[in-house]
């Protein structure tokens, strides 16, 4: 287990990277996938793939441009996600609770909460972590818990679980509980969203996650042991850009595909280059042989396919940040299109995307299994992905919406699963 205080970042007072509206993406994806395979193997983190991904600006890409970001839209950067995943399936979702937090602060930038401080942050390649899941907690009431102090700051203390990113980054999004003066801990107090320093001493993170698949993701466990938290640091949970829960699978649709295509790519690779065959194979040559070649166009197709739906899923995302300042009835409609599209294509794409990476050997021999080829690496990481919202429950939840118009409930703790409420409508000047 490797335990992490300091992290490859861009010290405060590195000069700022170049916009990232300008960088060679396809370039900077092909120099961080070298290294993968071998990482894969190792065991090791991309440590050195994401601090050359934050020199560019990958952080900034939805930063506004004025701000010193790309500006982009949702369907692009899932477009690069996508890109990302195809060179290393951890990277994306390494990135995805930065994302997460770039999105919530774009929203209420947009509502006339000025968010210049966080978009300089990002534009200068800090990221953020994520750390919401717990163990044992009870159901929308975390372990982990926010103190007030006397200075009107706040003493975080608490353990989180599978903290995605959060070993690479200088920030980490914090879901806590507020406690209350006078009142015990089991009272239901309320909940917050903590933006804290990882550069404090009193976080660390573990890479302890164990998983058989996303090893590189950083997922693994932070703790928090009198962590100071400025009050500003401190955001209601209930003003958490509405959209969330579509957008963190939007995320891990991207890697999906992503996953998909690079198995392809290795399929193909392999089988262009065989010289192998069995007697009883249809063609001299592996390439040439017609059952071969269909099951690789099976897998082209599963990946076009998972492509397209991943970008319509973005492109009913992005029509949710589009309505920002929309009132709130028009939001909530807007925010239930996206949650179905998303779940929707969830129960798709995952079948799509774990049938391919299993069934990319039976276009090759035997030795495709070989360790160091660990072309295994595709279905681990595809059935990793996948395993995060279960499939199943998301078809029930569509199901139950095209028969009987039922709303799909919006889950934003492990154990528990909410309507999402309505949003207030943006305030006027």
């Amino acid at each position: 287990m490797t335990t992490l205080r300091v992290r490859p970042t861009l010290s405060r007072s590195t000069p700022r990277p170049p916009g990232p509206q300008s960088t060679d993406w396809p370039a900077v994806f092909a120099a961080v996938g070298e290294g993968a395979l071998q990482r894969e193997l190792d065991g090791a983190l991309p440590v050195e793939a994401v601090a050359r991904l934050k020199a560019a600006g990958f952080g900034a890409l939805r930063v506004p441009v004025a701000h010193g970001g790309s500006g982009l839209d949702l369907v692009d950067l899932a477009g690069l996600w996508i890109d990302l995943a195809a060179a290393d399936a951890n990277l994306p979702q390494a990135f995805r609770g930065h994302f997460a937090l770039v999105e919530d602060r774009l929203w209420h930038h947009a509502r006339s909460s000025d968010q210049r401080v966080s978009f300089d942050r990002f534009a200068a390649g800090e990221i953020a972590g994520n750390a919401w899941s717990e163990v044992g907690s009870d159901i929308d009431l975390p372990r982990t818990v926010l103190r007030p102090r006397a200075d009107g700051s706040y003493r975080l203390d608490g353990t989180k679980y599978y903290t995605t990113g959060t070993i690479f980054a200088e920030w980490v999004d914090v879901h806590a509980r507020v406690a209350r003066p006078g009142h015990p801990d089991e009272v239901e107090d309320p909940t917050a969203i903590a933006l804290v320093d990882t550069r404090d001493g009193g976080v660390v993170t573990a890479d302890d996650w164990n998983g058989f698949g996303q090893k590189g993701t950083g997922s693994g466990t932070t703790t928090f042991d009198n962590v100071g938290v400025p009050a500003d640091h401190v955001l209601p949970f209930e003003e958490r850009f509405p959209y969330q829960t579509a957008f963190y699978q939007l995320n891990l649709l991207a890697t999906l595909t992503g996953i998909a295509r690079a198995a392809l790519a290795d399929v193909v690779d392999a089988v262009q280059k065989r010289t192998r065959n069995f007697s009883h194979a249809n063609a001299p040559r592996v390439r040439d042989d017609a059952q071969v070649l269909a099951r690789i166009g099976e897998i082209a197709a599963a990946v076009y396919a998972a492509e397209a739906a991943t970008l319509r899923v973005a492109g009913s995302v992005q029509a949710v940040a589009d309505a920002v300042l929309a009132d709130a009835d028009e939001v909530a409609r807007l925010v239930e299109v996206s949650e179905i599209e998303s779940s929707t294509a969830q129960v798709v794409v995952s079948e799509l995307v774990l049938r391919a990476t299993s069934d990319l050997f039976d276009a090759l021999g035997a030795s495709a299994t070989a360790r160091p080829l660990a072309l295994d690496r595709h279905w681990r990481n595809a059935r990793t992905v996948a395993s995060h919202n279960p499939r199943i429950l998301k078809a029930r939840v569509v199901g139950a919406h095209v028969v009987n118009g039922t709303p799909p409930p919006y889950a934003w703790s492990i154990g528990g699963t909410r309507r999402r409420q309505d949003w207030a409508p943006a305030p006027t000047s």
